[in-house]
């Protein structure tokens, strides 16, 4: 076991080849840095007896952490893209950010506060309702949340009713339970556009089995809807009941009563088309 030491650490002095400006300290006898002036060398006792062993320079210190930090972060952004590639179902939806809220929405605010505070809204369980006519922005509100929260490397998804409908189409019941399971690797689950998804009973039943599933688990969640606050807060029937009082309880509601935005854009697309062909 020596031997096999000694000659392992024979072999390390021997591999450490001076760099052609690097010199001997004539005061301790070791190998200096011929940029940075800090010893490569030191001595270490090994079997009561001491050996010089080669060590790291101040300057190669430096160049290996700067090295492993950009390794780091490199793994940071692999990693951000990889969350983004999955957190937007909708391509559609990549362009929205909050670099480009106009700051004319004033329920934007709360959008962007939840954000920020979202490690205590995770550790609640604590998700948003967000509410309102068509087209006043709250799928834009909870994209921009979506992305955020993936530059921070948060897992997030963000889906809508009828895609997962369209997927638990045709699963068996282990599957199902599985695919509804797969939503408890994201620490935020986006849901737009409740209410436009089939009212039959097996549809009402898997909405059902998502949100109780999500509220179970004590995740947060993020609901949309173009549905009136009363409707949510008196559904008409049981089954909506259910769904609702989850949402209600998990949720705060966050009220979206600005104008069209989509009929705005729409038409300023339409002007500017008009321009361009009369040009």
């Amino acid at each position: 076991m020596r031997d096999e030491l000694e000659r392992m650490m024979d072999g390390i002095a021997a591999a450490a080849t001076p760099a052609p400006e690097d010199y001997t300290d004539p005061a301790t006898g070791l190998l200096f840095c011929g940029k940075c002036h800090t010893a490569k060398q030191c001595r270490v006792m090994l079997f009561e007896m001491e050996r010089l062993m080669p060590c790291l320079c101040q300057c190669e210190k430096e160049r290996r952490e700067a090295a492993e930090a950009a390794r780091r972060e490199q793994e940071r952004l692999d990693r951000i893209r990889r969350l983004k590639a999955t957190a937007l179902q909708d391509r559609a939806l990549l362009a929205y950010t909050f670099a480009g809220d106009d700051g004319q929405n004033p329920a934007m605010k709360y959008a962007r506060r939840y954000v920020e505070h979202f490690a205590a809204m995770k550790e609640r369980g604590q998700g948003l309702l967000l509410w309102g006519g068509v087209g006043t922005g709250k799928t834009f509100a909870a994209a921009c949340i979506a992305h955020a929260l993936t530059e921070q490397a948060v897992p997030v998804l963000m889906t809508n009713f009828s895609k997962i409908l369209n997927s638990l189409s045709g699963m068996f019941s282990e599957d199902r339970n599985r695919y509804l399971a797969s939503f408890h690797h994201f620490s935020l689950l986006i849901i737009d556009d409740l209410g436009i998804e089939r009212n039959s009973e097996y549809a009402l039943e898997q909405v059902y089995n998502v949100v109780d599933s999500r509220y179970l688990s004590r995740l947060p969640f993020i609901i949309t809807t173009n549905l009136p606050l009363a409707e949510l807060q008196a559904p008409k029937d049981l089954a909506h009941a259910r769904i609702y009082d989850r949402v209600l309880e998990r949720c705060t509601p966050i009220c979206f009563n600005g104008p069209n935005y989509r009929k705005g854009n729409a038409a300023a697309n339409k002007d500017e088309a008009a321009r361009l062909l009369n040009d």
